[in-house]
């Protein structure tokens, strides 16, 4: 069916292309009047914390909303002198006419926050918006109000909480960019003409551009975060181009076989075009079971990445045959297109030459000393990963100089640590007055807490809202030790009918957390069970997915432990730009897995499809095994460089998660290809021998697909 595909799109190939630019124009231009855009939402629906900011919202619309701050700060004494207060006050009466603004925080009215000596003062701002409304005119209208200010000399403004954290996102051009050149160098030295590198370039840039065209417009509608277009960019130019890659590749072999264009075509979407389906199906499912994470964000990540991998295959299965039939002969090169043909079927004894076709035999010939060898890597890069810790990265992580991070460090420093993650205490039913005051003493005794606001008590709806500050940082252990303890405390004041709930951006980010950790093994599981019956549909074995099941684990974990090892412990981070050490953000272990193991099936379906493609000519295992790795080693060695160079290039990206997610990508995909596919797969499969094709006779009954030969 994929081979009939690419040839009807190489037979009717400017007609293909017309249709993928109507395709791009028409969802580009659908896009473009929804307007829809990311955001920030953390939300974890069915926790403590989500409820608990779900009634203090009803219950205090005003004094609940959407929240951020503008910390104005300069020398000591500056936001006292008469005429600099005067700027201020200007911009707060400013403040207030802004759309959506429902309430202003006057520092130098009552309940205010103005710094012992006088330099800093903070204005809070409540919006009447939820965070899928905010938009970038809501950041603008709020820089333009506070312009005055900021122009004023001896005045530094800075920005905390929505809309600054939602808007102010990095930007990734030079980053695609770096990619993408890294990506031109290798296949040129890989193929050795433009035509055959150009070709993957476009196949992978339009499906890219068709993917992110297709999240931009779905943002209109559902809840898109921030970094979704980002870490969307990084799996889908790296799938794009690793798919392309290995259809060209198989492509140019069948011509200097001797084959035609067009029957070129057909036999190289027939089996590499396969695998690609295989692997990026293989890929989304995996990126899909995100779902059962039961997080919105973490499931839009998933799907917004799972969109940008079909997208991918779409472009290599339909517009790269039209690609490769108009650029026809010359994807390989003059002397190539005039040397003597050879026949396309590898016989057993024809195994490539040169280093690869060297290094198939001598694993081949010694598969016990490799498997051992492979393991003991394996372990040592997976230990790292006993020692992660889930966590949080918040503004205290954002560039040095940022807006964000100019208020995180001054309201650090001038109001301690705390101001930044303040906790909230959510009572229901409960509307006493005095008991509401006993609560807040109570919890003022907390050596924890450096400070209690008065108790907000909503008689009619019986929700009482109470305010603190710790004495640590948000991402600080006792921090959320704290958040963990204050509902216990508080019910043996109120009693056991009163429903005790900590919320806040602390105790939210918390419970996603411990959600996450609850949900992972589940999903674990269900992406290893699909993926595993998808493969043994696709190749009609047992062992050989299972084995790609346990392999995958094995890279993944060695990924894992380099995040905690450059992140946690600090092996190396300054280097990337991470001047101090961080905690793994809680849903990037999920993701990743979802991620990698996903993409680790790529190279696992290009080697054994290739392998079990010699193996049905007749070949004997060892065989298989050293004329599949011989011929398929060099263009997995160059696609995975290609990804392993667009993951790298994210890494030159401020934001700490994106740093991770490229940092525990390109070394998943780097052990993956090289200890993985070169040592494990190969010895492994040498030793089982034809076990590696064993497969009960009751399931292939079963299983959908052509049946085995009696």
């Amino acid at each position: 069916m994929v081979g009939r595909l690419g040839t009807l799109c190489a037979r009717h190939r400017w007609a293909t292309v017309i249709l993928w630019i109507v395709l791009l124009a028409g969802v580009a231009s659908a896009a473009t009047l929804a307007g829809g855009h990311a955001n920030a939402d953390l939300t974890v629906p069915g926790t403590g914390a989500q409820a608990g900011a779900d009634l203090a919202s009803k219950a205090f619309p005003t004094g609940n909303g959407l929240a951020g701050q503008v910390v104005v700060t300069g020398a000591p004494g500056a936001v006292d002198d008469d005429a600099n207060k005067k700027v201020i006050e200007a911009a707060i009466k400013d403040l207030r006419t802004l759309p959506h603004m429902s309430a202003v925080q006057d520092p130098y009215g009552a309940g205010g926050e103005i710094s012992a000596d006088k330099s800093t003062a903070v204005i809070g701002l409540t919006y009447n918006l939820g965070v899928n409304d905010v938009t970038p005119a809501t950041w603008h209208h709020l820089q333009d109000a506070m312009s005055p200010v900021a122009g004023t000399k001896g005045l530094i403004v800075a920005y905390a909480g929505t809309p600054a954290a939602q808007e102010e996102n990095p930007g990734q051009d030079i980053s695609e960019g770096l990619g993408i050149l890294a990506a031109i160098i290798i296949l040129l030295v890989t193929f050795g003409t433009i035509l055959a590198m150009v070709s993957p370039l476009i196949s992978a840039l339009v499906g890219l551009a068709l993917g992110l065209l297709t999240i931009q417009l779905a943002s209109a509608a559902l809840s898109v975060s921030s970094i979704a277009p980002i870490l969307a960019t990084m799996i889908g130019l790296g799938v794009g181009i690793d798919y392309a890659v290995f259809i060209v590749n198989r492509h140019r072999e069948e011509l200097q076989s001797g084959k035609s264009v067009d029957e070129s075509i057909g036999i190289s979407l027939g089996n590499a075009g396969r695998a690609v389906l295989v692997a990026g199906l293989t890929v989304s499912i995996a990126l899909l079971g995100l779902v059962a994470a039961g997080i919105p964000t973490v499931t839009m990540l998933g799907v917004t990445s799972a969109v940008a991998v079909l997208t991918a295959i779409l472009s290599a299965l339909t517009l790269l045959p039209a690609i490769l039939a108009i650029v026809g002969q010359r994807v390989i090169r003059k002397k190539d297109r005039n040397a003597v043909r050879r026949d396309a079927v590898v016989g057993p004894d024809e195994i490539a030459g040169g280093i690869w076709g060297r290094w198939a035999r001598i694993v081949g010939h010694h598969p016990i000393p490799f498997l051992i060898l492979a393991i003991a890597i394996l372990a040592v890069l997976t230990v790292p990963l006993l020692s992660m810790k889930l966590g949080q990265v918040d503004a205290g992580s954002d560039p040095v100089g940022s807006p964000t991070r100019v208020a995180y460090d001054t309201l650090a420093d001038k109001f301690g640590p705390g101001l930044n993650g303040p906790i909230e205490v959510v009572l229901s039913p409960y509307a006493d007055e005095g008991g509401a005051k006993k609560v807040a003493d109570a919890i003022a005794k907390d050596p924890g807490v450096a400070s209690v606001t008065p108790p907000m008590i909503n008689a009619q709806q019986k929700v009482t809202l109470i305010t603190l500050i710790p004495t640590t940082a948000p991402t600080d252990d006792a921090t959320q030790t704290l958040v963990s303890r204050l509902p216990a405390q508080v019910e043996k004041v109120v009693g056991p009918d009163v429903n005790v709930y900590a919320t806040g951006v602390t105790a939210g980010l918390l419970d996603l957390s411990n959600r996450i950790a609850e949900r992972l093994p589940f999903f674990i599981g269900a992406v290893i069970l699909l993926s595993f019956i998808l493969l043994l549909i696709e190749f009609r074995s047992i062992f050989v997915p299972l084995k790609a099941a346990v392999m995958n684990v094995l890279s993944i974990g060695a990924a894992y432990g380099a995040i905690v090892a450059i992140f946690e412990w600090g092996w190396g981070a300054r280097y990337i730009g991470v001047p101090e050490t961080v905690q793994i953000e809680a849903y990037v272990p999920m993701m990743m897995f979802a991620i990698l193991f996903g993409l680790s099936m790529d190279y696992e379906v290009f080697l054994i499809s290739r392998i079990r493609e010699e193996h049905l000519r007749g070949a004997k295992t060892l065989e298989s095994v050293e004329i599949g790795l011989s011929y398929t080693a060099r263009v997995i060695t160059a696609a995975a460089l290609v990804m392993i160079t667009v993951f790298l290039s994210f890494v030159l990206m401020d934001d700490v998660v994106v740093k991770m997610f490229g940092i525990g990508l390109a070394t998943a995909v780097l052990v993956d290809a090289t200890i993985v596919r070169l040592m494990l797969v190969p010895s492994t499969m040498v030793l089982l021998g034809e076990a590696n094709w064993w497969l009960p006779g009751w399931l292939d009954r079963l299983l959908p697909g052509e049946k085995r030969p009696v």
